[in-house]
């Protein structure tokens, strides 16, 4: 194809096409020469966009940042916050690479006031929601503290499972001989056996049900803080 007809180099198809090689080979081999390769061009040319690996970085943090779903200002704070953690998961899941990443670039000050727009923006309509509902402002740092650490703990332990499909979770509860297991490990044989291997089971039901444990607890403190 000639140069006419290419699309022209950006800055967010420098962050997508980054994303794409995480995506594929993981953040920790992300690198500028690996994202010119997937953009077919040379390396230096990106340089014209982003200036450096750290700030391609930051810059991937605020694409999936604005991803996710803001809070709505206008919904009780637990509507608001529920509906945002399934858009926090659904981004994450589809990038796993992005949780270890999101808690390391803290980088802040003029040079990074644009690449963090986003990221901002997102921070400050949850904690917006939260003080609209009435929580105090460290009580607010506490439940977005808490229900971030539910999230990204979940979507951790979900991308580690040893199974994907029904199919792939018959097999594994195959070689784990639950006869076997039984007498050894009962209580484990008895999760496997009648939890884990009932027809309606998925293991990411779970998430709803740790979520709301989570949401009706800070309630409960913040009707206490509030009565």
């Amino acid at each position: 194809m000639g140069s006419k007809n290419r699309t022209p180099l950006s800055r967010q198809r420098i962050l997508n096409a980054a994303i794409k090689v995480a995506d594929t080979a993981g953040i920790q081999s992300l690198s500028m020469r690996k994202v010119a390769d997937e953009l077919h061009v040379e390396a230096m040319s990106l340089y014209h966009h982003v200036a450096n690996k750290g700030e391609m970085l930051d810059g991937i943090v605020d694409t999936l940042f604005s991803k996710i779903e803001l809070p709505d200002q206008q919904k009780n704070w637990k509507d608001a916050m529920r509906t945002r953690a399934h858009s926090v998961r659904s981004v994450l899941a589809a990038h796993p690479w992005a949780i270890e990443l999101m808690d390391s670039r803290n980088t802040s000050g003029p040079s990074t006031e644009a690449i963090q727009t986003a990221t901002l923006v997102h921070h400050n309509a949850m904690l917006g929601s939260l003080r609209n509902g009435g929580f105090s402002v460290a009580m607010s740092a506490h439940a977005f503290s808490v229900i971030d650490s539910y999230i990204y703990g979940f979507v951790i332990q979900e991308a580690n499972l040893p199974f994907e499909s029904s199919d792939e979770l018959e097999e594994v509860t195959d070689d784990l001989q639950l006869e076997t297991m039984a007498d050894d490990l009962p209580h484990l044989a008895e999760l496997v056996s009648e939890h884990i291997l009932q027809p309606d089971y998925s293991y990411a039901d779970e998430f709803d049900f740790g979520l709301d444990l989570i949401l009706d607890a800070l309630q409960r403190q913040l009707d206490t803080a509030n009565s």
